[in-house]
């Protein structure tokens, strides 16, 4: 894209740095990113895409603002205000505010971040959950494949091979990461068993699969909130979808349904529009109420 090549050479070498904000404010580069390559914004408009390039390559820290954007790119602040809020709705860009941990303090500053791989909702939802999937260097015999290993011990029908129990051990690793133990898995696995078992692997995966446990319901902290791109208005990561709130997606407003009166509630109320009607009390003395 020739628009977006202006990001190396858009500021004579001799021009200052791009100016930093000031703490706890300016971009934060997103976790979990591809390689920088020479074409990374191919699927956006020219204007967008030489934007995203632009700020891609600033360091950590610096002022993102429109102000300070329209100060060193040939865009007015009304231009580079769309084009923020297009990159978010394409999942580069995220505004909101950040926990500040280990600070002794419920303290919460404000982020931009930026990620030059684009993101969906859900991966954004996790992010701010501090619940991003991170690879790992498992090793080579991991519980799951020791338990599916050691599994025809048990039940001689249900002996898998090497290659079954790797295979496997993913679906596995989901039981134990919901609380499950060997005990609870080995009964899911080998109770009830059909006779004879033709494939002790096919078995093995329907099981692990239609007789997963649910996730654990625990309360978690919340780490950060994400701002409407439009709005400012903040919103559960579910809600704002593209970065974007649901009223300003022209959804209608969300009204909750008023709580039911308890009984005693009802009963004043009718005793004191029985008093501003001047009718009697119809409730014998003494009656609680």
């Amino acid at each position: 894209m020739a628009d977006a090549k202006f990001t190396d050479a858009a500021r004579p070498a001799h021009a200052a740095p791009h100016p930093m904000a000031n703490p706890g404010y300016g971009k934060r580069s997103a976790p979990d990113q591809l390689p920088r390559t020479g074409d990374d914004f191919p699927h956006l408009p020219p204007r967008e895409a030489a934007v995203a390039a632009y700020v891609d390559r600033l360091p950590d820290g610096t002022d993102i603002s429109v102000k300070t954007l329209a100060k060193v790119l040939p865009y007015g602040q009304c231009a580079l205000r769309t084009a923020l809020n297009a990159l978010q709705a394409a999942g580069h860009l995220r505004r909101g505010r950040e926990h500040v941990h280990g600070s002794g303090s419920a303290r919460w500053i404000t982020r931009t971040w930026f990620s030059r791989t684009a993101r969906d909702d859900e991966w954004w939802a996790e992010f701010t959950r501090g619940d991003l999937p991170r690879e790992r260097q498992r090793p080579t015999r991991s519980r799951a494949f020791i338990l599916l290993a050691a599994l025809g011990r048990t039940a001689p029908a249900l002996s898998l091979s090497a290659a079954d129990c790797a295979a496997l051990g993913p679906l596995a690793e989901r039981w134990f990461a919901r609380g499950a133990t060997e005990e609870a898995i080995l009964r899911a696995l080998t109770t009830g068993l059909p006779t004879p078992v033709h494939s002790p692997a096919a078995l093995v995966r329907s099981r692990l699969t239609s007789k997963l446990p649910p996730e654990p319901i625990a309360a978690r902290p919340v780490l950060r909130v994400l701002e409407c791109a439009r709005c400012g208005a903040p919103g559960r990561p579910e809600e704002l979808l593209g970065g974007a709130c649901g009223p300003c997606r022209g959804e209608p407003a969300r009204t909750r349904p008023p709580a039911p009166l308890t009984a005693l509630a009802v009963r004043t109320h009718a005793a004191v529009a029985r008093a501003a009607l001047g009718l009697p009390d119809p409730l014998p003395e003494g009656t609680p109420t």
